[in-house]
């Protein structure tokens, strides 16, 4: 089962005529209907079907003309189905006249082809942002993108949040004196992410050099920083196929670490990644439900958080046209340093 985790109950006054009207594809209805819940609505009605050569089909079935329309939905596995999926809806809202259409995204799929590392390759994140702004929406809500700089490949409004809040209460709740922490970045990209959650606990910061030979293959090299005897946590964006984060705590125990806990925000959770983990000298592994996961099939070891009430708040603020940022605190720092 998801985890539950305190958040403010939403405080807002509601205008019959004319309030939130939340959707959702079919990649993490469970996450839609838990913010569902939390906004005090539902989601509202809408034939999404595949043909069958696999063709999708949408057919919205309420009325939205002049509405603020919210659509939730993931570009997770299989991501080129959930993106497709996605460009329909958006494209079916424009045509219902709905006044703005949002789109939700928790896990943003293609972020890491960001830029190009060698000649000849498509920057796939600047494509996908195109083809989302051609179909229509207005504005994007996503969540821990994996950099940055994926914001300035829109031509609309995008709010970037961030589940840093959650996993750190998690850890913050483990009761562990933070002078036997080390907050730790798997690689050198992290840096800046690692460092916030290290300032939010209270506890020292180590980084992993790591070196990748191929796509989805890291080789980690030594450690930078004190880990021995330490309880190092481990924190990153995503989990994909687990390499980095296995190969980095095998590292962090032969370094003399006393615990190891990983904390992610989005697991895509590719081929071995979930054998590596069973396998791993990891004693946590504690990601949210941007992406959905059957616990029944994970190892014990991996927790899973619910960032329906984040998400929530920020559509309701969206929608009421009030500050999402002001939601946060350091989240907003990362923003613009």
């Amino acid at each position: 089962m998801v985890a539950e985790m305190t958040f403010p109950q939403l405080e807002r006054t509601i205008n019959p005529t004319h309030d939130i009207k939340l959707f959702a594809g079919r990649s993490n209805i469970k996450l839609a209907q838990e913010i569902a819940d939390y906004l005090g609505t539902t989601i509202g009605p809408m034939i999404v079907k595949n043909f069958a050569d696999g063709e999708i089909y949408v057919q919205v079935q309420e009325s939205v003309r002049g509405d603020d329309v919210f659509i939730i939905q993931p570009l997770c596995n299989p991501v080129n189905e959930n993106l497709m999926e996605l460009l329909i809806i958006i494209d079916a809202f424009k045509r219902a006249s709905a006044k703005t259409i949002t789109a939700v995204i928790p896990y943003y799929g293609y972020a890491r082809q960001d830029r190009k590392t060698s000649g000849r390759e498509a920057i796939t994140a600047k494509l996908v942002a195109d083809l989302l702004t051609t179909a229509g929406a207005d504005r994007i809500l996503a969540m821990d993108l994996h950099t940055g700089q994926i914001q300035g490949f829109f031509n609309i409004l995008v709010d970037h949040i961030f589940a840093t809040s959650i996993l750190t209460n998690y850890i913050k709740d483990l009761n562990i004196n933070p002078e036997d922490m080390v907050a730790v970045s798997p690689d050198t990209g992290g840096v800046q992410r690692t460092r916030h959650f290290a300032n939010a606990i209270g506890c020292p910061l180590a980084i992993i050099d790591k070196r990748r030979d191929k796509h989805n293959e890291a080789i980690a090299s030594h450690v930078i920083g004190d880990v021995k005897d330490k309880i190092c946590v481990m924190f990153d964006d995503m989990i994909d196929t687990a390499g980095t984060i296995c190969e980095a705590s095998k590292l962090l125990q032969k370094e003399g670490a006393k615990d190891i806990y990983v904390c992610a925000v989005h697991p895509v959770f590719s081929g071995p990644a979930i054998e590596r983990l069973a396998n791993a000298p990891i004693k946590e592994c504690i990601v949210t439900n941007t992406i959905p996961l059957d616990m029944d099939k994970m190892p014990a070891k991996i927790k899973q958080l619910s960032v329906a009430p984040l998400l929530g708040a920020a559509i309701a603020r969206i929608h009421d046209d009030e500050s999402v940022s002001s939601l946060f605190g350091f989240e907003k720092e990362m923003q613009v340093q």
